[in-house]
């Protein structure tokens, strides 16, 4: 068995006015606007964003979201999105939480699940493929 590893990835924002209702309070939709921060910077982390998902002839669709809303986000707020990968030997699983910055106070967490996807034949893969691993192998020496 091979030894448990994960990879972490964050980024910091303001909440920006478009982003929150009359009240200054965050829309609820944006929260998954806010993960893809963190899976953006999480995917760079180990060099398979989605240029590279692409060019290695595989699709990574969202197959599942969950979020838990724990207090809201309000306007010219600091955040911090961390996002995990908890797992990847067979789907993309990454966790995520919203943070205040400036209390550490957790604002939101949850998960999104990708799949690959082969792009030719649109078939889907049941074990993630090689190129995962290789250039997870890649970040986690480094």
């Amino acid at each position: 068995m091979t030894e448990a590893r994960t990879l972490r990835a964050s980024v910091a924002f303001e909440v920006p006015f478009h982003d929150v209702d009359a009240m200054s309070v965050c829309w609820h939709g944006n929260y998954l606007k806010y993960f893809e921060f963190g899976r953006a910077a999480l995917l760079r982390a180990f060099d398979y964003d989605y240029r590279e998902m692409k060019a290695s002839g595989y699709l990574w669709p969202i197959v599942d979201c969950h979020l838990k809303f724990i207090r809201p986000a309000v306007y010219g707020q600091r955040l911090e999105v961390r996002a995990t990968l908890v797992e990847y030997e067979n789907r993309l699983k990454i966790a995520y939480e919203i943070v205040d910055v400036g209390s550490a106070t957790v604002l939101t967490k949850g998960h999104t699940i990708q799949v690959a996807v082969h792009e030719a034949t649109e078939e889907l893969q049941f074990v993630s493929p090689p190129v995962v691993f290789d250039k997870l192998e890649k970040a986690w020496s480094r």
